[in-house]
Parts: C-alpha cells; sequence; structure tokens
C-alpha cells in the first residue's frame, strides 16, 4: 500500500504579528518561504506605532539642498501627472491643494535618528543589504501610480490610511507609460488589495506590480528598500577595478597569425584570443563574445563618427541612384568588420550591428568604393539602406552606367 502525501497548504499572504513574532514567523520562516519569493501584509508588525517624523519636519527635509525629494501630482480629469525634483520650496508646497499629490524624500535615515532607528528591526537581514528608508507623504488620492521596483521592499505604514493594490500574476504585463516621465505601468490588474493602518506592513519581493493610494486623509508610509545592483552595474564596476589593476602592457596579440582569407572577418582564432586577453570574457558563450568583440573592435580608437545624413533616403531613391550608375563610398570614419556563425553573419560599423550576407560583408570590408551586383536581394537593399541612412556608406555617381 502506498500512503500519499496530503496536499500542502498554500502559504498564507496575510499574517498578524505579534510582540515576539513582529513578522507574524520567526525570520527564518519568513526568509525561507517569502524573501524574493512572494508578498506578505503583515497585520500589527509595528504594533501602537507612531511615526518618528512629523510632515511639517519631513517637507523641511525636502526644501535641503543635498536632499533627494520628490513631489508628485496628479490630475485626475485630465490623466496628467506632474513631477518637480528638489531643493523643494515653501512655494511648491503653496500650490498643492489638499488632494492627489505625494512627497517623497529618500535616505531620510541618513538625517534622522529616529528614522534611522527603525532599521534595527530589520538586523535579521544583513545590513550591507539594506539601502535606504525613503518616507512617503500624502493627501487623500496621492500616490506615484501602478508600478514595479526592482528591489525588495517594506512597506510600513506610519500615519494615517494607504490603500495599497498589487498583482501576483506571473504574466501580467510590465510595459511601462510613454506620456510620464514616471515609470508607470501602462496596463494594471490587482489580485489583492488592502487598506493598511499605522504599523501595517506590507513586503513585497522584486517584480511585483503595485500602486498605493493615501485613503481618508493625510498618510504617511516608510519605505525600507534593498540595493539590489543589476547585473550591467556589477559587470561594469568589476569591467572598471580589473581595468585599474591590468598593465597597459598587457595586450590582444596574435603571435600566430595567419594570412586573412576573407577581408574584415573576425575569425575563431581571433574570438580566441580576445577571450585569452579579457579576464571577464572567459565565461561568455560564442555568439555573446563575438557580438560584443565586433562592436568593441570597430569602436575602438574611432577618433569620429560618421554622421547620418540630413534627410534619410528611401529605398527607392537609393534604387534609382544605384540603377543609375551610382557607387557606394565607404565613409573613411567608418570602421567595418564582421562574424559568421553558422549561417549567420553580422556586419559590424562603429559599434552597431546589421545583419548581412558573408558576400556583401566581405565586399564592404574590403572595398572603400563598392560597386554593388546589379541584382540586389532584398536583405542587401536593407543593408544598403541602413548603411547609407546611418552615414556608413555615402552613394558617389561614377561614370557611365553600371552594366
Amino acid at each position: 500500500m502506498t500512503l500519499t502525501q496530503a496536499p500542502r497548504k498554500p502559504l498564507p499572504i496575510e499574517v498578524r504579528g505579534t510582540s515576539k513574532l513582529p513578522l507574524g514567523m520567526t525570520t527564518a520562516q519568513f526568509l525561507r518561504d517569502y524573501w524574493q519569493k512572494r508578498p506578505l501584509l503583515i497585520r500589527d508588525a509595528f504594533p501602537d506605532f507612531h511615526p518618528p517624523l512629523a510632515p511639517e519636519d519631513l517637507a523641511g527635509l525636502a526644501c535641503e539642498e543635498n536632499a533627494l525629494s520628490r513631489l508628485i501630482q496628479h490630475d485626475e480629469d485630465r490623466e496628467r501627472w506632474r513631477m518637480k525634483t528638489g531643493p523643494l520650496s515653501e512655494g511648491d508646497f503653496a500650490k498643492t491643494g489638499d488632494a492627489n499629490w505625494t512627497l517623497l524624500v529618500q535616505d531620510v535615515d541618513k538625517w534622522d535618528m529616529d528614522v534611522a532607528a527603525l532599521l534595527e528591526h530589520f538586523s535579521f537581514l544583513p545590513s550591507w543589504r539594506v539601502d535606504d528608508v525613503m518616507v512617503s507623504y500624502a493627501e487623500p488620492g496621492g500616490g506615484v501610480g501602478a508600478h514595479v521596483d526592482q528591489y525588495d521592499v517594506f512597506l510600513l505604514q506610519g500615519l494615517g490610511q494607504r490603500h495599497w493594490a498589487i498583482s501576483t500574476d506571473p504574466d501580467a504585463p510590465k510595459d511601462f507609460r510613454s506620456d510620464v516621465e514616471l515609470k508607470q505601468l501602462q496596463q494594471f490588474e490587482p489580485t489583492h488589495e488592502w487598506l493598511l493602518e499605522p504599523g501595517d506592513m506590507l513586503y513585497l519581493p522584486p517584480g511585483v506590480p503595485h500602486d498605493g493610494i493615501a485613503f481618508g486623509g493625510p498618510c504617511m508610509t516608510f519605505s525600507v528598500g534593498m540595493r539590489a545592483p543589476s547585473q550591467a552595474e556589477l559587470v561594469g564596476d568589476l569591467a572598471d577595478y580589473l581595468a585599474e589593476h591590468l598593465s597597459e602592457d598587457q595586450r590582444y596579440a596574435d603571435p600566430d597569425l595567419a594570412p586573412a582569407k576573407r577581408p574584415g572577418e573576425i575569425d575563431k582564432a581571433a574570438l580566441a584570443r580576445a577571450q585569452e586577453a579579457v579576464p571577464l570574457a572567459a565565461g561568455l558563450d560564442e555568439a555573446t563574445l563575438a557580438d560584443w568583440f565586433g562592436r568593441f573592435i570597430t569602436r575602438y580608437r574611432a577618433a569620429q563618427t560618421p554622421l547620418p545624413p540630413d534627410k534619410p533616403l528611401s529605398e527607392a531613391a537609393l534604387m534609382k541612384q544605384l540603377d543609375g550608375g551610382a557607387s557606394l563610398l565607404r565613409h573613411p570614419w567608418s570602421r567595418m568588420a564582421w562574424t559568421q556563425r553558422r549561417q549567420a553573419c553580422t556586419l559590424f560599423a562603429n559599434g552597431h550591428a546589421y545583419p548581412a550576407s558573408v558576400s556583401a560583408a566581405a565586399r564592404l570590408c574590403g572595398q572603400r568604393v563598392v560597386a554593388p551586383p546589379h541584382q540586389l536581394t532584398t536583405d542587401e537593399r536593407k543593408l544598403m539602406l541602413a548603411l547609407v541612412n546611418d552615414g556608413h556608406l555615402i552613394t558617389r555617381k561614377l561614370r557611365g552606367r553600371r552594366q
């Protein structure tokens, strides 16, 4: 007889804190089940909470020259958002009215010892992981719109009430609006909604769409945000660090160089040398390595960059010129190279990549004056047009027509 295990109960999304368990569970349970995995609302995480900062003190801090502050106003009738960055003035607050605006001030823990003391409650996290305490004050209807944060955040309600809506739908669209300065979501369909009272705290892992709106009266929220550097930031800083510690005498070298078979090609041997010369490149796959090196080597030591023409050519206009006997002159400041991976070929020009055929790429790299074949394929037409409109090729009329 086979014993079947009872299905595990789904983890709750709302719990209540106690004096012994402010998170409604042990910190080990929280880190195991919720941290960077799923949101959690903790009622009474901070029982009988009183804000360590008054709204007028926050407004005063926003007027300081070195404080990072934003004043955000929402015109509901016209669905317009306006943001002003600090330092703010008393006049800015005089124009806000009594609804639909919010004040955000970053790094308040660096300015106020009482606010900094809040971080003691998060000592179960590595201290270097904590970024800052941002404090927001809002009048009814105030908020920043539906958005997504790329870091963990604990949203502690300090004064008044705030209505929070979140979406736990893994397929929720995360495209941003293009008509507002703020990074707001184009679409937002909440799956959970709550009204938070002072002392309640909402934890959100990275990537959870959410929207918080002040409800009923003045509202203050204390947001404890985490440091979460992007891969781009990590790699960029590591590259800078390594560059500082590498000798100028260590360079790309090719003592095993063989005669070039096809003009402009970055072959596998060249890519292997590049990988050997660059510590960070060891873990790159072949396609990424080729794309990086092709872009880099066509930018390297380029004194100037070709400028696009004042007026882009249409494909029809370009073909008319070529059919009329014009040739294509490679711009003197345009540097080109190409790579081939299986059947795909990529042409690089001053750091930009273009899909190309091997024959077209070799012809463009091997000749300064290029007379295109009489019959161009659709892809070759697109390539030539893109290079002309990006300034890498210049049409030039030669004597006589092409035969």
